[in-house]
């Protein structure tokens, strides 16, 4: 085993190697010919295009088996960044390498010089020399994070004076999306790493099904993996996507669709997580981008009054009068949406069999009778008044003439995406 410092080598045996790191970080590498270049996106292996002919990321490392690397490749670079983006290389471990052979057994190991501002390290290299290959350790930083490697090794991604600010400084796929943003005249959006977890792990279990769905094989759906991921949301979209095999070739295609498209012009969704898997078997990318509106206390009030209003506009046009909002009804009908995503049921009865005016009692409601419609799935208060109003039961229940108050519940989440509750009381 040789113990190697900045700028130090040793022979590499034929066949694959893997390359692990201890610590909280990610790995990438870029993939290159004799002229330090890239030859495309296709050359840069990251989280969201997690292989290449010859090198594949897994569980905390990268394998290479240089006889599979793509013609004229002739060096792979490993990059080191932290999992939480932006954050200083200084606060963090200094990254430790080890190198394995096919046998297992430790070739090599690195322990670079703990950087200070970097953001992101060039790590090491396996390049070819004669008839076989070298690992060289490098132990390189930079302060301007993925962005500024990618571009010294010619990869194609776009400054943030390009008005691309959806997360250009760590994320080719994201600058893209960003720009596809200014381009269909939408604001900028963030992008978030909760989201982008999310994004990752759904896309993973699509390839690992071979199939497109809101749901993996694990039963959990993709809006159960943002909220598990700490990210919660008054609005959400998400675009489910096979067969583009480059984030340019997505980003087209986002564009090119109108449906599909809807979420990158939305105005009002103003973050994004977004990843990509491929399925080993048939070698098919599926992708994964969700768009979402961050929860707050005034948007759900707004949220609330905007249900309020809409329905009150039936009334109206119906010669009913206007239901009054009532804060306790409000509570009941709040708790119940909560309920249904946090114990995965749907229903006007719970799990241990309370009924609406059960809760409208528990949270200190009067009135003399108690009425109530739930949803799920829809994404805005338009839709989801239209739909109670294209159901006969729930629009008798918003026609009702002797109901005198309303209170609304919205939560996002659960298997559904968003669930609503709308509860009307009969003043005593």
């Amino acid at each position: 085993m040789t113990q190697l410092i900045p700028g130090g080598n040793t022979p590499l045996p034929h066949g694959p190697v893997s390359l692990r790191v201890s610590g909280p970080f990610d790995l990438s590498a870029l993939i290159t010919d004799d002229t330090g270049k890239v030859t495309g996106d296709g050359d840069f292996v990251f989280y969201n295009q997690p292989s290449a002919p010859g090198a594949r990321l897994h569980d905390g490392g990268l394998t290479v088996d240089p006889a599979r690397l793509r013609p004229g490749a002739s060096r792979v670079t490993l990059v080191v960044s932290p999992a939480t983006p932006g954050t200083p290389l200084g606060r963090l471990p200094a990254p430790g390498l080890s190198v394995t052979g096919g046998g297992q057994s430790v070739l090599a190991r690195f322990t670079p010089p703990r950087p200070t501002r970097e953001t992101v390290l060039l790590l090491a290299e396996i390049y070819r020399r004669g008839g076989g290959w070298k690992l060289r350790a490098l132990g390189q930083g930079y302060a301007d994070g993925l962005a500024g490697i990618a571009r010294d090794f010619g990869v194609d991604v776009l400054d943030e004076s390009d008005g691309s600010t959806a997360g250009a400084d760590s994320d080719p796929l994201a600058a893209l999306v960003g720009s596809g943003r200014a381009r269909s005249g939408a604001p900028p959006v963030t992008v978030d790493p909760r989201l982008t977890a999310a994004a990752r792990s759904h896309a993973a279990a699509m390839a690992a099904q071979g199939h497109l769905g809101a749901e993996g094989a694990d039963g959990l759906s993709v809006f159960q993996r943002v909220t598990g991921n700490g990210y919660a949301y008054l609005g959400i979209a998400e675009q489910l996507v096979s067969g583009p095999r480059t984030p340019a070739e997505f980003l087209e295609y986002c564009l090119g669709e109108a449906d599909a498209g809807r979420p990158l012009r939305d105005p009002t969704l103003t973050a994004v997580g977004l990843a990509h898997a491929v399925d080993s078997r048939s070698s098919t990318t599926y992708w994964t981008a969700l768009w979402a509106s961050p929860f707050s206390t005034a948007g759900l009030a707004r949220t609330a009054a905007e249900v309020v209003a809409l329905t009150n506009a039936e009334r109206a046009s119906a010669g009913l009068p206007p239901l009054a909002d009532d804060l306790l009804l409000g509570a009941a009908a709040q708790a119940h949406s909560a309920d249904m995503v946090a114990r995965d049921f749907y229903a006007h009865i719970s799990p241990e069999g309370s009924r609406p005016w059960d809760r409208a009692a528990a949270a200190g409601c009067a009135h003399r009778g108690i009425g109530e419609n739930i949803a799920c799935g829809q994404r805005s208060p338009a839709e989801v008044v239209r739909g109670w109003m294209d159901s006969p039961g729930h629009r008798a229940n918003i026609l009702d003439p002797g109901f005198t108050h309303i209170g609304i519940g919205f939560v996002g989440g659960g298997r559904a995406g968003t669930y609503w509750t709308q509860l009307f009381g009969l003043s005593g």
